[in-house]
């Protein structure tokens, strides 16, 4: 991950990771006291053990948050502490707090049951920590005056959960392998995404950011991508909250009617509402045809009905008005 600054608009070039698979375990509660005064003279003395921490989870906009689990997937909150004598209780574990960017679903892997992280003043608790053990003072009773034991501490609730983050962008850019997407997104935003000359260049969503607002590379659909083809379904999903659709189709294309059209077939396969999106039209590489012919490929494009703009990060002009238009 790098982050950059540009004259007046910050950018940032994102790296994302949108799955994990994580346990979550609420504190120890802490083991009770056996103590008592002065021997067994001034009858019992131990204290109680402190409760477990909790573990909440909370929203946050940093779509990064989930690199936290890259290489820890077990997170706990606090142990209580052990009771102390003169009845004094031990001290109750830390919660843990733990941040999951917008549009996060977990799923609890064997109760089934679902969370959504969907606003940023929500506050989610998940595991619950252990109750403290009683020490002998409060076990006491009528008929056993000077306990010589203690309860131990009750185990904090665990999770073992699933993490899916479905990306809540501004704009997405869509299209076949090799359509130009990451050469746009890493000029318009200087982001990092790596490029090359064959397919399946991007083998995860790339993101960076205009303006304050999220622009997404989603790698490259192929016929069939709905059904698992090609990178499959697993990047889909990223298109389903994205408010505008930049779809790529390359000037060079042999086939632009077909290029758009594979496209559009698999985000309708995987999702009918997805084709509802408003959608702007990039010609990209527009570098690449001579003037009459981007002219000719801007008319047979506009049968879709979207707006048309060509567009080269080799011209400057171009990546402006494109720019412009996701002010």
């Amino acid at each position: 991950m790098r982050e950059f600054f540009c004259g007046k608009i910050g950018y940032t070039s994102l790296m994302l990771m949108d799955e994990a698979d994580i346990i979550l375990v609420g504190g120890h509660g802490g083991a009770g006291r056996v103590a008592f005064k002065n021997g067994k003279k001034g009858g019992p003395d131990g204290g109680n053990g402190g409760r477990g921490g909790d573990v909440y989870i909370v929203a946050t906009t940093d779509l990064r948050a989930l690199i936290q689990f890259s290489q820890k997937q077990f997170l706990s909150g606090q142990d209580g502490q052990p009771g102390e004598i003169r009845n004094k209780s031990g001290k109750a574990g830390e919660d843990l707090t733990i941040e999951l960017p917008l549009g996060t679903e977990i799923l609890d892997k064997n109760s089934e049951e679902k969370f959504v992280i969907e606003s940023l003043d929500q506050r989610l608790l998940i595991c619950k920590g252990g109750l403290g053990g009683k020490g002998n003072f409060d076990l006491k009773s009528a008929r056993n005056t000077t306990p010589t034991y203690a309860q131990r501490g009750l185990n904090g609730q665990k999770r073992e959960l699933k993490i899916n983050l479905k990306i809540i962008a501004d704009f997405g850019l869509i299209g076949l392998p090799n359509a130009g997407k990451s050469s746009l997104l890493n000029e318009l935003t200087k982001a990092q995404a790596k490029v090359g000359d064959y397919p399946f260049t991007t083998l995860e969503p790339n993101l960076g950011m205009i303006r304050k607002k999220i622009l997404a590379d989603i790698p490259g659909l192929i016929e069939g991508a709905s059904e698992g083809k090609g990178l499959g379904i697993k990047f889909l999903k990223h298109i389903e909250k994205v408010t505008l659709l930049l779809h790529c189709i390359s000037a060079d294309s042999d086939d632009l009617i077909e290029s758009y059209n594979v496209v559009i077939n698999e985000l309708k396969s995987f999702n009918p509402e997805m084709i509802k999106k408003k959608q702007i039209i990039l010609l990209t590489k527009s570098d690449t045809v001579d003037k009459k012919k981007l002219t000719d490929q801007t008319k047979l494009l506009k049968k879709f009905k979207h707006k048309i703009i060509p567009v080269s990060i080799h011209d400057w002009e171009s990546l402006q008005n494109l720019s412009e238009q996701l002010s």
